[in-house]
């Protein structure tokens, strides 16, 4: 998994990379720049760079080039790690790669399509929204491989208000962007308004004109708003600190969008700020696609709640109390720690069907990679001795055994000699740490 994050990285890089050049394109007016040469430019693929639009244009048909092979490369490294967890299968790195190899050459096509037409504004506008789509499903690739969060956010979970307003908050976004390449592409809507935050219309262009820019303006302050209500809620209800850190990115790029726009109508859109304006944008789409993609894997998840706060140090007097606190938290439901919930608790079923089977790899991966970022080495051993001091049954302890054996470390680790120094060092480590262990420990209480 860390080569195919590493993979969705740069492919992801790629993909923003050629996203932007691409809306310089728009902005230059360079679409034209082979004329209505493709894939050749003027019967060449390395034409004189005798023009500025012809440099720009050839340039992001070069990148176009790389983005696919690159898109190609990720599909091929996850197909040969299908059998790994999270790669095959349902929600795995394979079919987010090959949906966005299948989106890479759909974009070519419209781009050739816009070509063969003139650069016609609705096949522009096609192969914007297509490009969209594809930087989409890249993020969902790096989120699935554990990059931007992915792998931490799978540990907790988040309401069903959480997932609808980051949903939300996606959609408005598209559109504002969506609506940003029309304002763009459309006969005068660029210039329509020649004031800010008011419109001030432009007499010498169209009423439709306006209407595209006002609307793309509407769309636009109702996602900032929209994004500091999903700020403001993720603060009040602490579910995950990745899910807030991901909104508050979203919300801080939107109002740099707004302070950009605003220079922009008052400097008579010059080139450059028209470009950050177009990167800024496609910046709050992705960033809010993969906010509204980390709730859903959250949602998705068998983890628990987290606190965005982390609480003071514990002492030691204070471990029962959490202890017994711990309980009332959603369950953990792994495999290994659904079997004893008391003596006389029936142990789940051995998996028989392929989804089974595949559920219980992602669950212990899950596990395996809580633990082994939580607690490493001497510190395993040091942090379940503690935690099994608050264990009261015999069930209890044999289901941290048997989660431990299933993640196969060392039989010692899950039976730790009761160490003076070494519970010394657990005491004093992290709370989180601490939580982990303590919740994996009396996971069995459901």
């Amino acid at each position: 998994m860390p080569t195919l994050r590493r993979y969705s990285y740069a492919t992801f890089a790629v993909a923003c990379t050629h996203l932007v050049f691409g809306a310089i394109v728009r902005i230059s007016g360079s679409g034209m720049g082979c004329g209505d040469n493709w894939p050749r430019c003027y019967g060449s693929f390395f034409p004189p760079l005798s023009r500025p639009d012809l440099i720009i244009e050839v340039t992001h048909r070069y990148l176009a080039s790389i983005l696919l092979l690159s898109l190609i490369g990720l599909a091929i490294a996850a197909y040969r790690r299908r059998a790994e967890a999270g790669v095959g299968g349902r929600g795995g790195v394979l079919r987010s790669a090959s949906l966005a190899v299948a989106l890479g050459f759909s974009a070519a096509l419209l781009g050739a399509m816009t070509v063969k037409l003139g650069n016609a504004p609705f096949a522009t506008l096609a192969h914007w929204t297509v490009a969209m789509s594809l930087v989409a499903a890249v993020v969902a690739t790096v989120i699935r491989a554990g990059g931007l969060g992915g792998a931490a956010v799978r540990l907790h979970q988040v309401s069903r208000a959480t997932r609808s307003a980051t949903a939300a908050g996606a959609g408005l976004a598209l559109v504002a962007v969506v609506m940003g390449g029309l304002t763009a592409k459309y006969p005068g809507a660029s210039v329509a308004c020649q004031a800010f935050p008011l419109c001030g219309p432009n007499p010498d262009v169209q009423r439709a004109a306006v209407h595209v820019q006002l609307t793309h303006r509407i769309i636009a302050v109702l996602l900032v708003l929209h994004l500091f209500g999903v700020v403001m809620a993720q603060r009040k209800r602490r579910e995950s600190a990745v899910i807030l850190r991901t909104a508050k990115i979203s919300f801080s790029l939107g109002i740099l969008q707004l302070l950009v726009a605003g220079a922009m109508i008052g400097m008579h859109l010059p080139p450059v700020l028209r470009s950050l304006h177009e990167a800024t944008g496609v910046s709050i789409w992705i960033a809010t696609f993969a906010l509204a993609y980390l709730a859903r894997r959250a949602g998705e998840g068998d983890g628990v709640p987290a606190l965005v706060d982390e609480p003071a140090p514990m002492q030691p007097s204070s471990a029962a109390a959490f202890a017994g606190a711990a309980s009332v938290r959603p369950p953990v439901t792994f495999p290994a720690l659904r079997a004893a919930g008391s003596d006389d608790a029936t142990p789940s079923p051995e998996p028989t069907t392929p989804e089974q089977q595949a559920r219980k790899k992602a669950d212990l991966a899950v596990l395996e990679e809580a633990l082994a970022a939580l607690i490493v080495d001497d510190d395993v051993a040091a942090a379940l001795a503690e935690a099994n001091a608050d264990l009261t049954t015999p069930s209890d302890l044999a289901t941290v055994e048997q989660a431990i054996a299933e993640l196969g470390l060392p039989p010692d680790v899950a039976t730790p000699s009761p160490d003076p120094d070494r519970l010394a060092r657990s005491r004093s480590s992290s709370t989180m740490s601490h939580s982990v262990a303590v919740i994996v420990a009396r996971g069995a209480d459901c």
